[in-house]
């Protein structure tokens, strides 16, 4: 899995977070977002990041807090569990994979061995970039997915 230095820009968000059961409950939050916004008729930024940040900062069985968003262009109010906000630009070690989510744990390994081998240390949760996910397509061979761990030189 090839791993490469990206800087993800600042950017506009709908976000909602929440601590759900298991990671493989997070459509709850997307689902949370679409329901919740879809009167406001959001319009995507562009280029538009869907992403989930993990804010527990280490593997959990149960109840993961998560934080699911997606950039978009404009203003609009607060809903019950959508805030818009902006978030800032981070940069990140990332490796991008296309297939289904079984690999996330290889490839979580290989972006962790990359950042300890090019003198970084972590500075920030990780998150997952969705460029091409279940809203997408329900194959999931067609699944493309960025994992991605905030970083900083030692």
């Amino acid at each position: 899995y090839p791993v490469n230095l990206k800087t993800l820009p600042q950017r506009q968000v709908a976000s909602v977070r929440m601590t759900i059961p298991a990671y493989d409950q997070e459509g709850i939050l997307w689902h949370t977002l679409v329901r919740e916004t879809e009167h406001l008729q959001l319009q995507p930024d562009d280029p538009c990041y869907c992403a989930v940040e993990f804010l527990d900062n280490e593997f959990k069985e149960t109840n993961v807090e998560i934080m699911a968003s997606k950039s978009v262009k404009g203003t609009y109010p607060d809903t019950e569990h959508v805030k818009f906000q902006t978030l800032p630009a981070v940069t990140y070690a990332g490796c991008t994979f296309k297939g289904g989510y079984e690999q996330i744990n290889d490839v979580v390994a290989a972006v962790s061995a990359w950042i300890d081998a090019n003198g970084y240390d972590y500075a920030g949760a990780m998150f997952d970039i969705y460029h091409v996910s279940p809203h997408e397509t329900k194959n999931p061979d067609e699944f493309v997915t960025e994992v991605c761990f905030p970083i900083r030189k030692k």
